[in-house]
């Protein structure tokens, strides 16, 4: 048995995770050495072991759908690189990456394409959720400093957590924030939000402002504290600039408090105390995430918020400052080692001729790209109009993720050459490769991240490499060999690259630069190997919790700039074609495309299919019923999705998660609905506001199968499938009736040949079939069919796989698909972490008369974990707590 201390591969929180790995297979928990996590995990990271197995992994290079071996694969790759950069030039050819890189992966890919092919074609998924993030702390301070550490969110005596769903896309800090208020109930927390999320349960005040309004409310913000004298006038005058002209903005953009609620659909009353608790508050920490920056303004909007710490001084101290949470594992580390298309290696800038020469020069490099390459959609607009003749996608899937998903596709299809990178065989972006080369996986490989407070940790290996998968730096580097750059790529280990980074992030910097870990470039392998986690800047063998703290910025002249923000709304305006703002974002259970998260069965439960979430009235007017399937249809694109009503949403908006792909879902990738318009700062699309309609999707039948075995669904117009315990779940409908309802049913459910065992019901007339297949003792598959949505339950039946044999009473039950008297149906999973249904809930509720969050966790374990769960516990005992319940 061994126990190895890596870290989690999912947000940028980078919690610390203890993976054992025993005769048994892998048992992971959280590290409670590690600073982020002190042990905590949320429930896609408890779950992490059960994603381990090799189901639809790609284990071996293919080219053209074909396995091959790696020289084969290799040589094809680079063959057609340097093929296209001799008849095009090195602007032909593109990387786009990914934050669950390992930064030494990016350290390389990045070397290789700005430093040796000369081109600044690399940008990554990151420029999908934090670029405006990049942007406004640069023209802030001078360099993409976060000044923040996870500690001042315990030592903050007001938290502002604006456009962040914390309690689902960054649990474990939201839990810190939890615990802390139960310590410290005097701290307030505000939540800014057009859709009043799980996050809200924390908070003392909830402002649901209109989408696209935030720059609006920190104008006022800011003309409120300077209007009643709040300036932290020394520090301003000493250690900052611009603030006249910034002031000028926000007083003519919000003149009154009263202006600015109403440009924000929030109450006057609202408003002033939010602007009252900011003003007399000393410890004020903002914490903002995609809601910000995810905007075609996002860049204004972060300095909107900067410049309200600024003003007051609240900035380098602990307990306050403003703090960008990242996505990704690694997108910090992205940004350290020059990841986006704008930027250079160890945070320098491509328009800066000293910083492109001392790149150059450090590397030893035959050309440096001089000029910014093509940002992410940029990029793949490039591909379809024959600019960029080959790309490299490593890790990640744009054809699901990038807005107008659509074209990407049509782009990849014209393109030369695709390569793509990945762990798994089956993604949307991997059925348009040319060439496939097999990664390793998490628990695979070995490297570094960074994390959203600017903390590395390492992310070590615990098990063998399967099939043919190499690291990804490995696959890069043997690439840039064989393109003629062997001396710039001759690492035996990540060890070695990460050497080289440090080294990096020190050469001719003395203290100009933010980012400097050049005390780490002389460690040996195995000091590499047991490096513990560490916050650079570090200096005299330290890490740095924050930035700031004297007053010295990273401007020209070290002083932080005060930026003017003039409040844009959303670029693409909602119509009478199309009335309703589509606002994207994730969900509780899963992770970006699903590729790891889609194979967890506890982690499919919460929400099995992609939905769409709309006002009870909202939807009521375009004739929606909740349950039913709705079609979202923009400019771009659509997507169905089931409806469920959301009344923390206000009114003309709509909510899809991002989720969903055409492995787990017909028509569920939302990317296709969502608009390209860009921040013309950042870059980042505004994936927050897309102008959509909602049409309901009325096929003539409605059903679910449930079955040991993964199918291939005939016959339906929609479908969907979740992995669940010993079986696959799927939604289905269509939009024509089969000639034979039992003969469509065997032809799905019956295709090995085994010796079956039906039972069936049929109700021609009425559209209505159930069929369910024994297979020896065991419920081998079932299927039930309806002429609408109100179909049994699937907890029950689901269940029922779990079980050797099946008494009479629970055969009897399978045709009205309805558990026996007196057996529990667990009902829609409320906790993942510990399998927990709502039906078991609501009964310990009654018969045991909990009342509270604590009592049921004591009850169920429910909530004890992670504590995603806790908002919607707390609504359960709400609604039982009514005269209704």
């Amino acid at each position: 048995m061994k126990t190895i201390a890596t870290t989690c591969p999912y947000c940028g929180v980078g919690c610390g995770v203890l993976a054992t790995v025993d005769a048994t297979g892998v048992q992971v928990q959280g590290d409670s050495e590690h600073p982020a996590n002190l042990g905590r995990l949320c429930s896609k990271g408890s779950a992490l072991a059960q994603t381990l197995d090799l189901k639809d992994r790609l284990l071996d290079p293919h080219i053209q759908g074909q396995r091959c071996d790696w020289e084969t694969a290799l040589n094809k790759v680079a063959n057609g690189f340097k093929r296209i950069i001799r008849e095009h030039g090195p602007d032909a050819v593109a990387i786009y990456g990914s934050g669950q890189l390992l930064t030494e992966d990016y350290y390389v890919a990045n070397k290789l394409m700005k430093g040796f092919i000369g081109s600044a074609n690399i940008d990554t998924n990151s420029r999908l959720c934090m670029a405006s993030s990049v942007v406004g702390h640069k023209r802030a301070f001078g360099a993409d400093s976060v000044p923040c550490s996870y500690e001042d969110l315990e030592r903050a005596q007001l938290i502002v957590l604006v456009g962040s769903n914390t309690a689902w896309c960054h649990p474990v800090l939201y839990q810190r924030m939890v615990a802390t208020k139960k310590r410290n109930p005097g701290m307030r927390v505000v939540v800014i939000d057009p859709r009043r999320t799980a996050t809200a349960d924390i908070a003392d005040m909830v402002l649901t402002l209109r989408p696209g309004s935030d720059a609006m409310l920190f104008n006022g913000l800011l003309s409120y504290l300077d209007e009643q004298g709040e300036c932290q006038t020394p520090f301003v005058e000493n250690h900052t600039q611009g603030v006249a002209q910034a002031l000028l903005a926000a007083r003519e953009t919000a003149a009154s408090t009263q202006i600015v609620a109403d440009v924000c659909q929030i109450s006057l009353k609202e408003v002033e105390t939010f602007y009252q608790w900011f003003a007399t508050t000393d410890r004020v920490i903002t914490v903002y995430s995609q809601g910000i920056n995810q905007s075609s303004s996002g860049s204004d909007k972060v300095n909107a918020i900067i410049n309200c710490h600024l003003f007051t001084g609240r900035i380098g101290r602990v307990g306050m400052g403003p703090f960008s949470f990242t996505g990704q594992p690694n997108a910090m580390g992205g940004r350290e080692v020059g990841g986006l298309a704008n930027q250079l290696a160890a945070h320098m800038d491509i328009e800066n001729t000293q910083h492109r020469q001392a790149v150059q020069n450090f590397w030893q490099s035959p050309a440096i790209a001089s000029k910014a390459g093509y940002t992410a959609t940029a990029l793949f607009d490039a591909i379809a109009q024959g600019k960029v003749k080959a790309v490299w996608i490593m890790a990640t899937n744009p054809v699901v993720s990038l807005p107008e998903a659509d074209r990407v596709i049509e782009a990849l299809k014209k393109c030369e050459l695709v390569v793509v990178s990945d762990v798994m065989k089956n993604t949307d972006t991997a059925a348009y490769a040319h060439v496939l080369l097999p990664a390793q996986g998490w628990g695979e490989k070995d490297g570094s991240v960074t994390n959203s407070e600017r903390r590395i940790s390492r992310q070590r290996a615990f098990m063998p490499s399967p099939g043919e998968t190499r690291a990804d730096w490995w696959i890069i580097c043997e690439v840039a060999k064989r393109m003629g750059f062997a001396e710039g790529f001759n690492f035996s280990s990540a060890a070695d690259i990460f050497r080289e980074h440090a080294a990096l992030s020190a050469y001719d910097n003395h203290g100009r630069r933010d980012f400097d870990i050049g005390e780490l470039q002389h460690l040996t392998d195995e000091e590499y190997n047991e490096l513990r986690p560490v916050q650079w800047p570090i200096r005299q063998g330290k890490g740095t919790s924050r930035l700031f703290a004297d007053g010295e910025f990273y401007t020209d002249n070290r002083r932080a700039r005060f930026i003017p923000v003039i409040p844009q709304a959303p670029k693409n305006k909602t119509s009478d074609d199309f009335p309703f703002a589509l606002n994207t974002g994730r969900v509780r259970d899963q992770w970006h495309t699903m590729t790891r998260t889609g194979k967890v069965a506890r982690l499919s439960h919460h929400h099995p299919e992609p939905y769409l979430a709309i006002r009870a009235e909202d939807a009521r007017q375009v004739g929606l019923v909740e349950g039913g399937l709705a079609r979202l249809v923009s400019r771009w694109g659509a997507m169905v999705g089931r409806v469920k009503f959301d009344h923390g949403l206000v009114r003309g908006q709509v909510f899809a998660p991002m989720h969903w792909n055409r492995v787990y879902a017909s028509e569920g990738r939302v990317g296709a609905v969502v608009n390209a318009v860009i921040d013309p700062y950042s870059a980042q699309p505004e994936l927050k506001h897309t102008p959509v309609r909602i049409e309901s999707y009325q096929p003539q039948w409605h059903g679910f199968i449930l079955s040991r075995r993964r199918l291939r669904i005939r016959g339906a117009s929609y479908w969907a499938m979740a992995q669940g315990e010993n079986y696959y779940r799927y939604e289905i409908a269509g939009e024509q009736l089969p000639e034979n309802w039992p003969a469509w049913a065997r032809s799905m459910l019956c295709s090995d040949g085994m010796d079956i065992n039906w039972v069936e019901y049929l109700d021609a007339k009425k559209h209505a079939y159930r069929g369910v297949r024994m297979s020896g003792t065991q419920l081998e598959s079932c299927v039930f069919i309806g002429p609408n949505h109100d179909l049994p339950p699937r907890s029950w039946l689901a269940g029922l796989f779990a079980k050797p044999a099946l008494s009479a009473e629970e055969h009897r039950g399978l045709l009205i698909g309805k558990a026996p008297v007196g057996e529990v149906d667990a009902g829609r999973i409320v906790c993942a972490c510990f399998s927990v249904g709502i039906n078991t809930i609501e009964q310990a509720v009654r018969q045991q008369r909990l009342n509270s969050v604590k009592a049921i966790g004591q009850t169920l374990r429910a909530g004890t974990n992670c504590g995603s769960c806790v908002p919607e516990l707390r609504g359960i005992l709400a609604g039982l707590n009514s005269p209704r319940g």
